[in-house]
């Protein structure tokens, strides 16, 4: 019993201490979520004035210029840009395998995302295997995705857990750039959209052309649309200064930085919210097994102290 004893008295301290571990574990990755939720809030909002005023200023009958902008001209598709969004730290859940899984999805099926959607009208790719080139957002990501494909031609490992837009501006040039220049006809992001914080879903949008269908959902919930008036046209009275096509390429380079940022937003909040409700279930699992050793304990201590009554009392028996 002293041996058995001393060796549950161990165990027992043990997970208590892991216990705390990772309740305090929980405790900061909720205060992170809040704080990252309240920005993606914000950039959200941000985001929405941009799509309404680029809407207002296409059906004022400047659609002609805005579709010459070169991040709105729609190409054949031959290579494509995906953006994965990761975390550097592991103790999340399934939040990392998620998107990795839909990163690799693509990668055996280039030809679902080669394709582009103009209105309701779907636009086939130059080639049925186009490339696929990765960006990859945070360590973990990486060394998974490097198994499947040789294609990274960049990695950010140095986000933080908060990210501001300044650590989001190298990632939205790279992708940009890229396209401005033609060395690809597609860029998309792979990421974990923040439901709620039992729920996060890992989704693609395209964000390069810019797309209608993926704009808005991106930036509307199930459920939310643009205002009614936003469908109403400006004055042809109106005048534009500075002029349209500088208002049109502000508000265009606007959205996509705004798209991007929010995607790295609701991936960092829906991160720390994967790594609380990780490190609730690990809580919980420790008290059930903090209460399960501790009956093992009294068990064997009651057995213990039987036994030696049972020997005391064979002894007494003896003696007389």
């Amino acid at each position: 019993m002293a041996l058995s004893g001393r060796l549950i008295r161990s165990r027992i301290k043990s997970v208590k201490n892991t216990k705390k571990i990772t309740k305090a574990m929980e405790l900061v990755s909720a205060a992170k979520m809040r704080r990252t939720v309240a920005s993606a809030l914000q950039s959200r909002q941000y985001a929405k004035y941009a799509w309404e005023l680029l809407l207002r200023l296409k059906q004022s009958g400047n659609e002609a210029l805005a579709a010459e902008h070169p991040l709105l001209v729609m190409r054949p598709v031959n290579k494509i840009l995906l953006i994965a969004i990761t975390s550097n730290r592991g103790l999340a859940g399934a939040f990392n395998s998620n998107v990795i899984k839909k990163a690799v999805e693509q990668i055996k099926n280039p030809y679902q995302i080669a394709r582009n959607r103009s209105g309701a009208v779907w636009v086939e790719p130059a080639t049925p295997e186009p490339q696929i080139d990765f960006v990859i957002v945070g360590k973990r990501g990486e060394g998974v995705i490097r198994k499947f494909t040789k294609n990274i031609v960049a990695s950010f490992i140095d986000f933080p857990d908060v990210p501001k837009f300044s650590d989001a501006e190298p990632l939205i040039k790279l992708a940009t750039e890229s396209y401005k220049k033609g060395e690809y006809d597609k860029v998309a992001l792979v990421y974990t959209d923040f439901v709620s914080a039992l729920v996060q879903k890992p989704k693609i949008r395209q964000i390069l052309p810019v797309s209608e269908v993926d704009i808005e959902k991106t930036l509307f919930p199930e459920g939310e649309s643009l205002p009614e008036d936003t469908a109403a046209t400006l004055d042809d009275s109106a005048v534009f200064e500075p002029s349209v096509n500088e208002i049109i390429n502000m508000a265009v380079t606007r959205l996509i930085e705004s798209q991007v940022y929010q995607a790295v937003l609701e991936s960092s909040a829906s991160e720390h919210s994967a790594r609380m409700m990780a490190m609730r279930q690990a809580t919980d699992a420790a008290t059930e097994m903090i209460d399960t050793l501790t009956l093992v304990f009294n068990q064997a201590r009651q057995a213990s102290i039987t036994r030696e009554i049972s020997e005391i009392s064979a002894g007494k028996a003896a003696l007389e």
